[in-house]
């Protein structure tokens, strides 16, 4: 029993689990599959007004919030563990939901102003039309649709130990024993 309650500790120590208690966006970079999302979202109108979590987790209640975050955050770790990362990041639907829900909070004012709404079409119900980044779409990652396409987003990262988690160990042994020698 003093075994497995170790080895739990030290999983729990080595991923970092209680950053995910937090707000922080840099949790979002715990592992390297969000770096660019992260690169992307530091460039944007969002980062001085918006965290990942105003944007991407439910805000009805801490319950709800946290339940939420506890599901997703073990869907993304076991897909990690597992290297089962998909090519395209792509949102599920109780993630949209949440997001199409949050952006509307925010943005209340914007969606129903007269002036908006008398030229913007899907502004006219409470609900909208369509999700908000069918129009909206390069707020705030930009164009990101893959773990390849980072286009002029690459930046080193802003702390040294952040820099070192964007490159796994595994990934890092594979590429060194495949570099030509001189």
């Amino acid at each position: 029993m003093g075994a497995i309650v170790a080895l739990g500790l030290y999983t729990a120590k080595v991923a970092n689990v209680t950053s995910y208690l937090s707000d922080d966006p840099r949790t979002c970079i715990n592992c390297h599959v969000m770096t660019t999302e992260y690169i992307t979202w530091q460039h944007s109108s969002h980062r001085g007004v918006a965290t990942c979590n105003d944007c991407h987790v439910p805000h009805d209640n801490v319950f709800k919030k946290y339940a939420f975050k506890a599901k997703d955050g073990l869907y993304h770790a076991t897909i990690y563990t597992l290297r089962a990362e998909p090519q395209a990041i792509i949102m599920h639907e109780a993630g949209q939901e949440a997001v199409q829900n949050n952006c509307i909070r925010c943005h209340k004012e914007q969606v129903t102003d007269a002036k908006s709404v008398s030229w913007v079409d899907s502004h006219l119900s409470d609900r909208l039309d369509r999700t908000c980044w069918e129009c909206h779409r390069e707020t705030p990652h930009g164009r990101v649709k893959s773990l390849t396409a980072v286009g002029y987003h690459v930046e080193p990262l802003p702390i040294k130990e952040q820099q070192e988690l964007f490159v796994p160990e595994w990934l890092e042994k594979a590429t060194e024993s495949k570099k030509p020698t001189p």
